[in-house]
């Protein structure tokens, strides 16, 4: 999650095979699936949208094909990835 807009750019030129200017919105989501950043492309140049989630986690979409990590997906299923889904706090066991 260090990228930042041409870094994330050059990422969707290379490792998705897309144009980055076509005007799509490009989602990124960390390992834990806490963090997501948003990239995409008007008119005037790129925007960053980035999102924490602090006790709960993103889901994303499954791939159809599992060699390329892309999915197509229409605006109810974003909206229900940035809400992401709530996770129960965690216990933590004190040993003596």
């Amino acid at each position: 999650m260090r990228r930042s807009f041409d870094g994330l750019a050059l990422a969707v030129q290379e490792r998705l095979a897309e144009d980055p200017q076509s005007g799509a919105l490009f989602v990124f989501i960390n390992k834990r699936a806490n963090r997501l950043k948003a990239l995409w492309f008007d008119r005037n140049g790129y925007c960053i949208l980035y999102k924490r989630l602090h006790q709960a986690v993103f889901v994303p979409p499954r791939s159809t094909d599992d060699d390329r990590p892309i999915a197509r997906i229409d605006a109810r299923k974003l909206a229900k990835i940035f809400a992401g889904v709530e996770q129960p706090p965690r216990v933590r066991i004190r040993w003596h």
